[in-house]
């Protein structure tokens, strides 16, 4: 369950905006993405450089999109997650967006990645005004980091403030991934749970001035 509607009205992209899909998978936001910002828009969508040796091959995944009719907006970039924007690159970019991949930047996979230059990086890109959205499965509150790696979720408070540490402010939730049954307590995996997981979805502005 995506929602596409309610979520690409709670992220505010427009048409002809720039958008970074972070962590883009098999490119569903993507492809959403490229339509609602059309022709005038663009949209990157990101491949940290510490996934791309994956046996999906992501960034093949990621290129494959703007090779379909009606999605030649679309750039598949890559580059280490912790890298920092050269200074014409900053202040380019709408929303960025990030979905149940957030919790990712803190496993043993990401090489010890620099989250919190991770986000200092999307702050430098986005322009004033500009939104970060970070959607994840919601690990128990109070838990902080402890069960990204096995469990794959995160807690929301923790996102939340490291996001903000990067000079974001919060400026918005939704409820509508919000999944009272699930205690948070399985692997998002799991038969029992996969794609009913209790996700939340959290809007972040970078300052005008």
């Amino acid at each position: 369950m995506r929602l596409p509607a309610e979520l690409l009205a709670f992220s505010k992209v427009k048409k002809g905006d720039v958008v970074v899909d972070i962590w883009p998978g098999g490119g569903y936001w993507s492809r959403l993405f490229s339509t609602l910002v059309g022709p005038s828009g663009k949209v990157y969508a990101y491949v940290p450089a510490e996934i791309t040796g994956f046996k999906s091959d992501p960034l093949a995944l990621a290129k494959a999109i703007a090779s379909e009719p009606g999605h030649g907006n679309v750039e598949a970039t890559s580059y280490p997650a912790a890298e920092q924007p050269q200074a014409d690159l900053y202040n380019q970019v709408d929303v960025a967006w990030t979905f149940e991949n957030y919790h990712d930047l803190h496993d043993s996979f990401m090489k010890g990645a620099d989250v919190n230059a991770f986000n200092q990086a999307v702050f430098k890109r986005l322009k004033p005004g500009g939104y970060y959205i970070v959607a994840d499965h919601a690990a128990v509150a109070g838990s902080g980091l402890k069960n990204t790696e096995d469990l794959h979720r995160i807690d929301l408070a923790t996102v939340r403030a490291e996001v903000e540490k990067a000079g974001f402010v919060f400026d918005g939730e939704t409820s509508v991934l919000a999944v009272a049954a699930d205690d948070h307590q399985l692997k998002i995996f799991d038969p029992a749970i996969r794609g009913k997981t209790d996700r939340f979805v959290l809007r972040f502005k970078k300052p005008s001035h």
